[in-house]
């Protein structure tokens, strides 16, 4: 029985470890936004929709 506790707070221990770490490691995460294109990308775009 206590075999079973141990290896049960162990396993809740690891979890909680890698569960903060991926959380943390979501958050530093740097997010960007791409450029916005040119002007002749654009036109381009316009003349060739439908």
């Amino acid at each position: 029985m206590t075999t079973v506790f141990i290896i049960g707070a162990i396993t809740f221990i690891v979890v909680l470890v890698l569960s903060i770490y991926t959380i943390n490691k979501g958050y530093a995460y740097k997010h960007t936004i791409d450029e916005r294109p040119t002007e002749q990308y654009e036109s381009k775009e316009k003349t060739h929709s439908p």
